[in-house]
């Protein structure tokens, strides 16, 4: 019997239906029951991502940042952001104590480590979303047919968000399968011995505190095989074209700068990117190694008073832009008369020679495309 009786809260309900009058969707829930015999394995897909999320009258909180914070601070300050962009908006309207509501709540957030504030009458909260990815015999989870992928090689940049917008609501209907899924994820916690104590804490805690959740739109990622497991190598992107395009702007971009490869291993990383281009492929051996662009899964628990904002255990290292400006100049790192060290003045000009090289690499790589492009 469940421990709410007849009674089960909304936010504990997965809504299933079925999905014939919408072609594309049901397509959709069909890829992903097949990927559940594919890849039937779901791990964690690295640590926990941010975002923000603003409360609607209407139900439910709408997503106001894209999910691709890896520590609440970045959030925290996207949201200070977010209200500065409120406050110039209530300035240019003439709503001068408006403005000034904004802009309180801005600085609070430029001071304190807040992760939900109601300014305007308006509640915003940063948001905690898991990450996980299917893996099956052959490896992880590649993006299915189904995924939006409509940009030109290069171009994914230029597509708008699919998270931003997004409503976190769980009354919201779902096809079977991501149902099925979202009913997977919400019963996982870290098993003894594969996270710290305090981790495993937490993510126990959680079923409790946060026992409903809503799928975020899925994102993708390129990770490498190496030294018997599969390791991501960069963030994740909102499209698999994003992912390809960050993968080859780092064989024809960063690898070379950062890593001041050879000739012969900068011809041989320029070709497996021309391949990613002129393929689309999903997968490429670069030196040795095998490279996927991988699906990733996104899900954000939900409790009776919404979605779960950042746990204890969750990596936080930074301080807000106003106490850190503060540390710095009780440092002198802001006086302007401090003389700089041989090793800091060494460092300066390796990271301006650096800097000159992505700088001419990538106008390289940009003027390739176009000529590509324009043949």
């Amino acid at each position: 019997m469940s421990e709410h009786g007849d009674q089960v809260p909304g936010y504990r309900v997965i809504r299933m239906e079925a999905l014939q009058d919408a072609p594309a969707a049901a397509l959709a829930d069909v890829e992903a029951w097949q990927a559940r015999e594919a890849y039937p394995n779901v791990l964690a897909g690295g640590g926990p991502v941010f975002g923000v999320a603003e409360e609607l009258d209407s139900g439910g909180w709408r997503v106001l940042s894209r999910f691709g914070n890896m520590a609440p601070q970045s959030s925290r300050d996207t949201l200070a952001m977010t209200f500065r962009q409120r406050a110039r908006e209530a300035g240019d309207a003439g709503d001068t104590a408006t403005q000034q509501e904004w802009l309180r709540g801005a600085e609070r957030l430029d001071r304190e480590k807040v992760d939900e504030l109601t300014v305007h009458g308006r509640r915003f909260r940063v948001v905690r979303a898991d990450q996980f990815i299917r893996m099956g015999p052959t490896g992880p989870e590649p993006p299915r047919p189904s995924d939006p992928d409509p940009a030109k090689v290069g171009h994914a940049h230029e597509l708008p968000s699919r998270t931003t917008g997004f409503v976190i609501d769980p009354f919201t209907a779902t096809g079977m399968s991501e149902g099925i899924l979202r009913m997977e994820l919400l019963s996982l916690v870290r098993a003894p011995g594969t996270a710290p104590a305090p981790v495993r804490k937490d993510s126990v805690r959680a079923l409790k505190t946060h026992p409903g959740g809503v799928l975020l739109p899925a994102e993708f990622t390129a990770a490498e095989y190496a030294d018997g497991g599969w390791q991501p190598t960069q963030m994740t992107n909102q499209s698999p074209q994003g992912a390809r395009d960050t993968l080859t702007t780092y064989l024809r971009v960063m690898a070379p700068a950062m890593e001041q490869l050879d000739d012969e291993t900068r011809a041989e990383y320029a070709r497996a990117a021309d391949r990613v281009d002129a393929e689309r492929c999903d997968e490429i051996v670069i030196d040795g190694c095998r490279t996927r662009i991988v699906r990733v899964e996104r899900l954000v628990r939900i409790g009776p008073d919404g979605p779960e904002g950042p746990r204890l255990s969750d990596h936080d290292p930074e301080l807000p832009t106003a106490v850190q400006e503060e540390q710095l100049r009780a440092e002198g790192l802001f006086d302007e008369n401090r003389v700089v060290s041989e090793e800091e003045a060494e460092q300066q000009r390796v990271a301006e020679e650096q800097a000159k090289e992505f700088l001419r690499l990538f106008e390289e790589q940009r003027r390739k495309r176009e000529a590509a492009e324009g043949s």
